[in-house]
This record gives structure tokens, C-alpha cells and sequence, in this order.
């Protein structure tokens, strides 16, 4: 972290922070507690995992809808703060409710965990630009990837603390029972992601916005239209966003349904926890290692072999069997996830206008979160219909396959003079 401006490491910190969300709640220990609540409920593996698909594709679908709206209007001055501190603020809330919520109301507890979706992804729209405000466009891949290995070291602390209390309450040794071990976790996660969104809140604002006039939610509207109706005059922020649509998709799903797709499996809860873990750990300096070939390279370049990575980690789920070949997958996903997010976000910050960062980071999301509708739901469809998880882990590679052909298509002139600097 040295070298890096309070600004940047405020920034950073809330990947620290919002990470614990991710690795507990969205990967590891909740789908889990989730899948057990439902089976206790008489509903079968594939069934559960389906609807665990259905409520991720559900929840997306509503900050899909919101997320051009409100980046638009938080251009303006002041806005992006209140709306970042808005969903954050939402996301701590519902995380909470987890933990007080009995095991037993499955349905309550999906319902919960949609609404934390949306304050989490929420939040993120507006974090993630903010990048434009804290740092300058030659340190964008630099500082990014270095917001995501922070967030991979930072989840582990919470998550070795949740694993500790699961797996002695498991052993007998503390006098709880697992469920309420996990309910703790939950509130850990809640308790982490507020502590540390602390810095941001206090040391980061809105550098770059577009000046305060009449009616700011109808002129929102009015730009936002006129971005839609020119954004294919803008071909290669166009093209990036197409090719974003769909490997995404890909890796989100990944992200969102591992948990699930290895208790299909037969893997038992400790290992998919510990493998969980080490794969954070794994992730945290190929992130960075990812940051400093781009700048080695060329951005692009390191995105097409994060694309290649994942495509190779959906032929390999088509034949897995094994927990050991659960392992080998699981540390595929660790060298890339983190490197192909952060040089995204970073790609695009500097395609963009900074001082309409948050309307074009809202098409960002909508981009993002609208594909993340369809791989979830791609992953419970096939799984019922062929009664196979694997064929529906192994469906995403053709997402992988089409983000990859059209990211061939983003002009290199673009890149070269957004990269001039590296």
C-alpha cells in the first residue's frame, strides 16, 4: 500500500470491507445454510438449487432496472455519495435480518437475502465509480486490482472467524448448534462491512460531476435517453459493454452458485469452507499479479486469458466428480476471478467521461447485472431438465465464448489511446 494516496486507500478499503458479503453470504456459508433449510423443508437438491438460481436472477433483474436511473442522476454533485451510502446502508440492514431469522422460514430467508443483493450490488455502482474520482487514468488497472486483493485478504479474517464457530459447533466444543454458529457469521459479515466502509465514507467524495440545475431528476431522465440513443455512435464503449454482457455473466454465475453446485456433489460442508479459503487466499496475488502484466502488456490481452481461463473451467465442471477435482477447479476460478473484474472495471473507467462516470457506470451494471440474470437461470434450467448439475455449470461456456469474440471486436485504437500512459 505504499506509495498510494488516502483518497486510493479509502477507496481500496471498502473491497476490504464488502468483500466479507461476498465469500459468506453470496459464495460460502449462507447457500449453504440455505440449501440445509431447505432440504430440512422437504424440497430436493436440484429444486433448492434451482430457486437459489431463481432468487439471484431476481434480484438482479430490480437493480438492473435502477441502475442506469440512479447513475444518471448521481452525476450530479453530492448525489453519488448519498446513493452509495443509501444501498451500503440497505445491504448492512438485510445481512443482519439473516441472523435473526429462523432456519426453518427458507422462503423469509431467501426473501431477505435478495433484498442484501440489491444493497450490495447497489452500493457497488456507485463504488466502482468512484474509481474516476480517486485515482488518475494510469493508475486505474494499479489501484482496482489492488481494491480486489485487498477485498480477497480482507474476507478471509471474517471468514476464519465463521468457519472457527461452525466447525467447533459442529465438534461440540462451543455449546451452540450449527445453525445458530451461522447466524453468528451473518452478523459478523454485517459487523465487518459497516466498520470498514468507515474510511470511504469519511475521506472520499465526488471529484468529477456535472454541475447542479431545474429539475435534476427530469434532466436525469433526458440524458439518460440521449446516452441510450447515442451509445452506439460510441463503438468502443458499445462493443466493450456487449463483450462485458456475456463473460461476466459467465464468472458471476460461477461465483454465485459454487457453493451450491459442490453440495450437489456430494461435498461436505468443512471441505467446500475450506476450499472456499484457500482460494481467496490463491486469488489475492493473482489479482495483483493480473494489474502489473497489464501494465506489462496491454489490459486487453489479460482479459482475453481470464476468458480462456474460465472457458477451460467449464469443460473441466462438465467431467468433475471427485473432491479433488473440485479442488483443481476451485484454484482455476482463484487465478482469474479477481484479475478479469478488476481489469474490466479499470478498461472501462477510462473509456468513460469522468464527469458522467455514474450514468455510464450504470450501464456498467445494468450490463453486468442484467447477463447475471441469465447464467443463474441458465444453471437451474439445465439442471432440471437433464437432472445434472454439471451440464449446467459446463451450459456457461458458451457465454465465456461470445464475451471473448466480441471483446475481439472493442477497436484497439481505443485501448492504445486509453493506455498511452502505462
Amino acid at each position: 500500500m505504499n506509495g498510494i494516496s488516502k483518497q486510493e486507500k479509502s477507496w481500496i478499503f471498502y473491497d476490504w470491507a464488502n468483500s466479507a458479503y461476498s465469500l459468506i453470504i453470496t459464495t460460502a456459508i449462507f447457500p449453504i445454510y440455505f440449501k440445509a433449510a431447505a432440504k430440512n423443508a422437504g424440497v430436493t437438491a436440484a429444486n433448492s438449487t434451482a430457486y437459489w438460481g431463481y432468487a439471484n436472477s431476481i434480484a438482479t433483474l430490480l437493480i438492473s432496472i435502477l441502475a442506469p436511473i440512479l447513475g444518471t442522476i448521481a452525476d450530479y454533485r453530492h448525489f453519488k455519495k448519498r446513493f452509495f451510502t443509501f444501498f451500503f446502508s440497505l445491504g448492512i440492514i438485510f445481512t443482519t435480518l439473516l441472523a435473526i431469522i429462523p432456519g426453518q422460514q427458507w422462503i423469509v430467508l431467501l426473501i431477505c437475502y435478495m433484498c442484501a443483493v440489491i444493497g450490495f450490488a447497489g452500493a457497488n455502482i456507485f463504488y466502482d465509480a468512484f474509481l474516476v474520482d480517486v485515482t488518475s487514468e494510469e493508475r486505474m488497472n494499479r489501484i482496482s486490482a489492488r481494491g480486489f486483493a485487498m477485498g480477497y485478504i480482507g474476507s478471509t479474517i471474517p471468514f476464519i472467524l465463521s468457519i472457527a464457530l461452525i466447525i467447533l459447533a459442529q465438534k461440540g466444543v462451543l455449546p451452540l448448534s450449527v445453525t445458530i454458529a451461522s447466524q453468528v457469521a451473518f452478523a459478523i459479515t454485517a459487523l465487518w462491512w459497516g466498520l470498514f466502509t468507515i474510511p470511504m465514507l469519511k475521506n472520499v467524495e465526488q471529484r468529477h460531476y456535472i454541475a447542479q440545475e431545474p429539475n435534476p431528476i427530469i434532466n436525469s431522465f433526458r440524458r439518460l435517453f440521449g446516452t441510450f440513443r447515442n451509445i452506439k455512435q460510441q463503438q468502443p464503449i458499445f462493443l466493450f459493454l456487449l463483450a462485458y454482457f456475456f463473460y461476466i455473466d459467465g464468472l458471476d454465475t460461477i461465483i454465485t452458485m459454487s457453493t451450491a453446485y459442490g453440495t450437489d456433489l456430494g461435498i461436505s460442508s468443512t471441505n467446500l469452507l475450506i476450499i472456499l479459503f484457500v482460494t481467496q487466499v490463491v486469488a489475492c496475488p493473482f489479482a495483483l499479479l493480473y494489474g502489473e502484466l497489464a501494465e506489462r502488456f496491454n489490459t486487453k490481452i489479460m482479459l482475453y486469458v481470464g476468458i480462456i481461463v474460465y472457458i477451460i473451467i467449464c469443460i473441466y465442471a462438465y467431467f468433475l466428480k471427485t473432491t479433488l477435482d473440485f479442488w483443481i477447479l476451485a484454484m482455476l476460478v482463484a487465478t482469474s476471478q479477481g484479475g478479469i473484474q478488476a481489469l474490466s472495471r479499470a478498461y472501462f473507467a477510462r473509456l468513460v467521461p469522468k464527469e458522467a462516470a455514474n450514468e455510464f457506470f450504470g450501464f456498467y451494471n445494468i450490463c453486468g447485472k442484467f447477463a447475471a440474470i441469465i447464467g443463474p437461470a441458465l444453471v437451474g434450467v439445465t439442471a432440471q431438465m437433464t437432472g445434472n448439475t454439471n451440464s449446467g455449470v459446463f451450459s456457461l461456456v458458451v457465454l465465456f465464448i461470445l464475451g471473448g469474440l466480441l471483446l475481439v471486436r472493442v477497436p484497439e485504437r481505443a485501448a492504445a489511446s486509453h493506455e498511452k500512459h502505462i
